[in-house]
């Protein structure tokens, strides 16, 4: 008997299966996703893209995706291993993305916020002119409306393509933020893993409420940065979410599967919403179904099983 038969290796799809980082348990991708991407073995919490986050957090089909068009530039002509256009156009093929932000409106059990989330493959969910402009747009439409801004941070801080440009939407974003707490309006941070750089020395750390994810680093420069710059030994946990939760940094740690419900709460204890609110920024009704089309449908299903194969029928 031909021992090749024995070594040849079974075609497999990709992307079927990841192991945890934290405990590498072997997980299989469908059940990742149904647990927001937390490890049923160890409580970890993987990454989430910025759609996977935002579905987790609003109504099913109350998110209206805004600003969708915009896309960065190469305003400085930045070359270093290879050209920024390139980087840009491998983060797009990687993510699935124009850009690090998803940004638009819902609500969250029919209240209605404004919402940002950073998808960290996308360049490490850095920062530039595009991300700047989403989270300040985001911003400016909650203090319009009258209704609350959220953001979930997972960033690496200002992206160094873009230079002086992208530090400047520090200061933009925390200028928007001013502007929404003076009309006293509320804004809630989440901190997911990472958020360090300009993204955590601006709008992140502005939060009227500020809620981490478990075990998230938190910080402006990494551990490593600090210490080799201080030369000294940083306090056990340095930096993690539950490290600033004790020195009082974070309101609170919230595991992913009570992110909702928990902002939910915090949404109805400090703000109230007129009916017309409620009803302009809830999910369309679901469409009605055709009559007679499902019928159709089902005896054309009916039919097919009962068709006879080409084997039966003599073709073959």
């Amino acid at each position: 008997m031909p021992w090749s038969r024995f070594r040849k290796k079974r075609d497999m799809p990709e992307g079927l299966w990841v192991k945890c980082p934290n405990c590498n348990a072997t997980l299989y991708q469908k059940d990742l996703a149904a647990s927001a991407f937390v490890c049923g073995s160890c409580s970890h919490h993987l990454r989430m893209s910025a759609r996977d986050r935002i579905d987790s957090l609003v109504d099913p089909r109350s998110f209206r995706e805004l600003w969708s068009d915009l896309q960065p530039v190469d305003s400085l002509g930045f070359v270093d291993s290879v050209p920024y256009p390139e980087k840009l156009a491998g983060a797009v093929k990687k993510s699935g993305l124009k850009e690090a932000a998803v940004s638009g409106t819902g609500t969250m059990e029919g209240q209605p916020v404004a919402i940002t989330a950073l998808d960290f493959s996308f360049m490490g969910g850095s920062m530039g002119t595009v991300v700047g402009e989403k989270v300040t747009r985001t911003i400016e439409i909650a203090t319009s409306e009258r209704i609350p801004v959220l953001i979930v941070s997972c960033s690496g801080g200002a992206r160094m393509h873009e230079g002086v440009l992208s530090l400047m939407q520090m200061g933009k974003t925390a200028a928007a933020l001013a502007r929404h707490h003076a009309e006293g309006q509320l804004f809630i941070s989440v901190l997911a893993h990472p958020t360090t750089g300009g993204v955590m020395a601006s709008f992140a750390a502005l939060g009227d409420v500020i809620l981490a994810e478990p075990k998230a680093l938190i910080g402006f420069a990494g551990p490593r940065v600090i210490q080799e710059t201080l030369r000294t030994e940083l306090p056990e946990g340095f930096q993690t979410a539950e490290f600033l939760l004790e020195k009082g940094f974070v309101d609170r740690i919230v595991p992913r599967s009570e992110l909702r419900d928990t902002i939910s709460r915090l949404i109805s204890f400090l703000c109230t919403f007129s009916d017309e609110q409620r009803e302009r920024f809830a999910a369309p009704p679901e469409p009605e179904p055709v009559p007679g089309k499902a019928d159709e449908e089902e005896g054309e299903s009916i039919e097919s099983q009962d068709s006879p194969t080409p084997a039966e029928s003599g073709e073959i």
